[in-house]
């Protein structure tokens, strides 16, 4: 479903009007793709004048942008209601990198989600951790426990809405309000919904982080990632990603913005599939569970309902029973899925996923995963792909 958004438009007005600027369009419909190192100025004198400037969205050096990523970045923040600016990386974990950076120094504390991508996972127990910053993993079904985890080092709880393997659904503003009562940043991992289902700063976050390589680009053809702020923690985020260096190429980020265009379209679609699949799912013999936010049984689905706007087209089941030659069967019989990671594109994927290895603070003890990307292919037709996989998963396990 589109529906209506906080500011009162709907979601595909929103992607059809955001970061449209006649400066940065100049009278072209999409913003035209500036491609630039090197900047010339007019005397000394006014390359000095502009280096005493602020140099956002002003032509200073090409690793500061031109008006193509400005144009993606002014579209990201007009879809999330309350925030100040988006700031472009090359890829979503370089996202993830420079807000963590931006918001902790040595010595502070971090609080993980125990559902947390893996890449989230081994920047906490690598960079961060060499550079003398605790992380502690919590439930994702906490709550608003989370405050009996918040100690005097601790500086940032980082969210992930729902978690990208298991799906649980966080109470985002339960934990949000408990770190902003001790002056904790919140940052959330936002890519499954996107800003179209799940408006996080109005619910209290304060850095919210997409993955734009998946649905913002919607052909698995680009890397791109990206992070909205707060105006209270923007500075910090601009600072720490320009000495680091951050920069996306516009071709990229053109790239971006012509996959946002049709989001909301494409969203709607995914997660109408998805839905129907997984109902579907629910229906067979060979699946012990399905883990997907909009079906009373996944945890936090409460959450879902009450916070989102709409699903998307990533979840996983549970088979009931066998093992990794089993699973295997069955994700190699597959037609339509390809086997690859990643997610949010057109084509719809299967993927084996083992949680329990990346768990700390809580335990997963279920039978074998499989996770699929829902794509834009007709329903009735993964249906019939996924018949024939479970066929070969029974036949397997004979």
């Amino acid at each position: 479903m589109s529906g209506d958004t906080p500011d009162g438009s709907g979601n595909g007005t929103r992607v059809v009007r955001a970061g449209r600027r006649p400066e940065w369009t100049q009278g072209i419909v999409s913003a035209p793709v500036w491609r630039a190192s090197t900047i010339l100025y007019e005397s000394v004198a006014h390359l000095r004048a502009s280096a005493a400037k602020d140099t956002h969205h002003r032509l200073f050096y090409g690793r500061r942008g031109t008006p193509t990523q400005w144009s993606l970045a002014d579209a990201l923040t007009e879809l999330e209601p309350g925030a100040e600016a988006t700031f472009l990386y090359p890829s979503g974990v370089a996202a993830i990198a420079a807000a963590l950076l931006a918001v902790l120094s040595p010595g502070d504390e971090l609080l993980l989600v125990d559902s947390a991508y893996d890449p989230t996972r081994n920047l906490s127990n690598g960079l961060l951790k060499r550079m003398g910053i605790t992380t502690r993993f919590y439930d994702p079904m906490i709550g608003a426990g989370i405050a009996d985890l918040i100690g005097p080092n601790t500086r940032a709880v980082f969210l992930e809405s729902p978690g990208s393997l298991t799906f649980e659904v966080q109470d985002i503003p339960a934990i949000a309000a408990a770190a902003r009562a001790r002056g904790v940043v919140t940052l959330l991992d936002n890519t499954w919904a996107t800003p179209l289902r799940l408006p996080a700063m109005a619910l209290g976050i304060d850095l919210s982080i997409l993955a734009c390589t998946k649905y913002v680009t919607g052909h698995s053809d680009t890397m791109l990632g990206s992070v909205t702020s707060t105006a209270e923690h923007w500075p910090a985020l601009r600072d720490t990603s320009f000495q680091l260096g951050q920069t996306v190429s516009p071709d990229d980020a053109w790239l971006g913005s012509r996959g946002l265009r049709t989001m909301a379209l494409r969203l709607d679609r995914h997660a109408e599939s998805a839905l129907t699949i997984a109902r579907w799912l629910k229906t067979r013999s060979e699946v012990a569970a399905v883990l997907h936010p909009a079906l009373a049984d996944c945890p936090g689905s409460e959450y879902f309902h009450r916070d989102f706007t709409g699903g998307a087209g990533l979840f996983a089941f549970e088979l009931a029973g066998g093992g990794e030659a089993e699973r295997a069967a069955l994700i190699d019989t597959l037609d339509l899925f390809g086997i690859g990671y990643s997610w949010g594109g057109f084509e719809s994927l299967a993927l084996p996923v083992d949680p329990a290895r990346y768990r700390t603070a809580t335990r997963w003890n279920r039978g074998p995963l499989v996770r699929l990307n829902i794509g834009l292919e007709d329903p009735a037709d993964l249906i019939a792909d996924l018949e024939r996989g479970f066929a070969a998963w029974a036949a397997a396990a004979r």
